[in-house]
């Protein structure tokens, strides 16, 4: 064995003397370390005071400097703001003077805004007797005219310049013309079927007649053979056809599909369960930030009374459907009484000119208060459905309706010794109640199945989903679900079939907000006068170029993809125009209870609409698009990007965003791209109250000088486009 290995030396003990001393400059350490971070501490939290201090000053004299020009910065946009007023005096003139034309034209057709005229008409062609279906027909493009005149008339004509009665007398003529057209339908139906015998098919022995035209297609078939086995219906080169049971083709019926581009069966008005349910929301106008000195000591009073007895009288139920107009009437009481006491102490004073200031104050008010009842919400919905019922706020109907009936075969024309004999029954045409209500059929199932129903979806409509089918219902007044089976949708031959337990009107629904909330949304100038409003949803993208006061629809992409639109390249004014899209199935326009349905960040109403207005006002030179800080803000503020355009070099430029809260615009700090919503003001930029004069820092007299030439129609219309798609709440 080798010698054994060295043990290591062991450490060497540190004295006690030696401890204490490092431990000494371990604490002296410890104590310079903690001395050095609060020394940098009150350093950086005097430094954080002081910028905090900076930044506090900075602040309350960018607030002070708001407030010396916040007084000619509302006036100065008030001025700007009256092209309002004067476009609608403007579209009242228009309105007198198309009822002066027609006047002038005598072409024989009723004005709808005359009673006695409607009336007439209504009872001259309640008269006419024996008109065959294509009489009818003819008559019918005059009678959807006047509705539609008459329907236009209630919804462009502003609250304040249509009186209660007015309301109903309009609302009752288009329901005349409505019930009218149906049974002038029906007789010249009944008409048609007399003469079946003498109109059959030679290889199938029963009738069968079309008769089509813009606005409405009749199918007919009535069974004359009544041979059991043939129970397919199909008439001649269309899809369209009925699988009936046995019980039918062995009966003395008549099929009938009259389809209609038009919807006359639902409610011209959503009306909830019971009427003592539901309080029409009282709109306020717009109020308008003045300097205080404009109203006087007297003027004050006079408002404060006027105020206070509307508080403490409350209205009546009736009176409170048409708050708007009452209101108006009430702001004229008062400015009349202004008007009075200002004229009596300036009698030297031009009245002429202070009746023309008061007129145009009190349309700017009712504008006003019609733009922001666009954008109001209600705060509950009172309708109560029954099972099976349509919702029509969350539904709405495309495509117009689908009459579908079995009618009773009546008494045909017998030819005798040179005459022809016809019975004729005072009933007139009779609907074949199917499934009898009393059957002595063991097995009533089996003996009365479902029809079979195929129909051509009309091509001029959009569905973004299969169509749902619904039924009306006769007896309480609406649209249900149930009594539909089996239904299957071929959207290549856009052919839809379905088992019906009993026939009826039939129409097809989607949903209302199939295409909200929008992806995103853009308002660029293309020339002065002219712009271009794209808005992208989940399944199409619509181009909507916008110029005086008309709108057209541009082009449509679905899903990516150039879709080919009959609305595309005609130019109509506002209102017809968000109707006709609506009835394409491009419905990108909010209700008023479009909020429970959607989820959005909803803004409160009278900073919408400020911002709307003035984004009108700027969009000659201004691009606008969607942010995605919009969402990330409050209610009360909203955030969209800005950058002047021009035609060369506008795409290099860059973006600002821009926060408004109804009295105050910014400039923020942050980009599109940053990670932390901030409300911080940019570096060398103040703010100001309104968004004309915030943009106005940046912009070049050249823009600015195309928004001072801009016209007042085609501000009016841009800024009802906005207000009607809502793109600040619904993006």
């Amino acid at each position: 064995m080798g010698p054994k290995p060295k043990k290591p030396a062991g450490k060497k003990k540190i004295s006690k003397a030696e401890r204490q001393r490092l431990l000494q400059e371990e604490e002296e350490r410890r104590q310079k370390e903690e001395e050095e971070a609060r020394l940098k501490f009150e350093k950086e939290e005097l430094e954080r005071l002081e910028t905090q201090r900076v930044e506090k000053e900075k602040w309350r004299q960018l607030e002070q400097k708001d407030r010396e020009r916040r007084n000619e910065e509302l006036e100065e946009l008030s001025l700007l703001e009256s092209c309002f007023p004067e476009a609608e005096k403007l579209k009242r003139e228009t309105r007198a003077l198309a009822q002066w034309k027609h006047y002038t034209q005598c072409d024989g057709s009723p004005d709808p805004l005359v009673a006695q005229e409607m009336n007439t008409f209504i009872s001259l062609w309640e008269e006419e007797k024996n008109e065959t279906f294509e009489q009818v027909i003819e008559k019918s493009k005059l009678v959807l005219s006047l509705i539609k005149k008459l329907k236009l008339i209630l919804l462009e004509t502003p609250p304040c310049d249509l009186e209660n009665r007015i309301i109903a007398q309009h609302q009752g003529s288009i329901l005349r013309l409505q019930e009218l057209l149906s049974l002038k339908m029906d007789v010249a139906t009944e008409l048609l079927l007399r003469e079946a015998s003498t109109l059959v098919d030679v290889d199938s022995g029963n009738m069968e007649k079309i008769i089509q035209d813009e606005n409405v297609s009749l199918f007919v078939w009535a069974n004359i053979k009544k041979n059991p086995r043939y129970r397919s219906v199909k008439f001649s080169e269309t899809q369209i056809g009925f699988e009936i049971p046995r019980v039918l083709a062995t009966s003395n019926v008549a099929l009938r599909l009259l389809y209609t581009r038009y919807d006359h069966v639902t409610p011209l008005r959503l009306t909830p369960a019971t009427e003592e349910d539901y309080e029409p929301m009282v709109v306020e106008p717009v109020k308008k930030e003045e300097p205080i000195e404009k109203a006087t000591t007297e003027e004050k009073t006079v408002i404060e009374e006027k105020a206070s007895i509307q508080e403490v009288e409350p209205e009546p139920k009736q009176e409170r459907e048409f708050s708007l107009v009452q209101e108006e009437e009430t702001n004229l009481e008062v400015l009349e009484e202004i008007e009075v006491k200002r004229t009596s102490d300036h009698e030297d004073e031009n009245s002429e000119t202070n009746k023309y200031e008061l007129e145009m104050r009190l349309l700017s008010e009712a504008v006003s208060a019609a733009q922001l009842h666009l954008v109001e919400n209600i705060v509950d919905i009172p309708y109560a459905f029954e099972k099976f019922q349509v919702d029509l706020c969350h539904f709405s109907t495309l495509g117009g309706v689908y009459h579908l009936d079995i009618l009773e075969l009546p008494p045909q024309y017998k030819p005798v010794k040179g005459w022809v004999l016809v019975e004729i029954r005072q009933e007139g045409l009779q609907r074949f109640t199917y499934p009898p209500e009393t059957t002595d059929e063991p097995d009533p199932e089996n003996a009365f199945p479902p029809i079979e129903v195929t129909l051509e979806v009309h091509k001029d409509v959009i569905f973004f989903e299969d169509p749902k089918v619904i039924r009306w219902d006769t007896e309480g007044k609406r649209w249900k679900t149930d009594g539909i089976s089996c239904v299957y949708y071929d959207r290549e031959n856009r052919l839809l079939t379905f088992n019906l337990d009993t026939l009826g009107p039939v129409a097809l629904i989607q949903d209302a907000h199939i295409n909200m909330p929008y992806q995103s949304w853009e308002l660029c100038p293309l020339d002065v006068n002219r712009v271009v409003l794209t808005v992208t949803t989940l399944f199409i993208e619509l181009q909507i170029h916008i110029k005086e006061n008309l709108c057209m629809l541009a082009s449509v992409k679905l899903k990516g993809q150039e879709h080919q639109c009959h609305l595309e390249g005609r130019w109509m004014t506002p209102v017809p125009f968000i109707l006709a899209l609506k009835e394409a199935g491009l419905n990108i326009f909010p209700a008023l209870y479009s909020h429970f349905y959607v989820v959005v960040n909803n803004k409160v109403p009278l900073v919408e609409v400020k911002a709307y207005r003035q984004i009108a006002l700027l969009s000659s030179a201004f691009v606008f698009r969607w942010s995605k800080w919009n969402m990330a803000c409050n209610s009360t503020n909203v955030v969209i990007k800005v950058k002047e355009y021009q035609a060369e070099g506008a795409e290099n430029r860059p973006w600002s965003l821009l926060m408004f809260s109804g009295d105050r615009a910014q400039i923020l700090r942050i980009r599109e791209d940053s990670d932390v919503f901030s409300e911080a003001l940019k570096d060398n930029t103040e703010f100001h109250s309104t968004l004309y004069h915030m943009v106005k820092d940046f912009a070049s007299p050249r823009a600015m000088e195309r928004v001072r030439s801009s016209d007042s129609l085609f501000i009016d219309s841009v800024c009802h486009m906005l207000l009607s798609i809502r793109v600040l709440s619904y993006s």
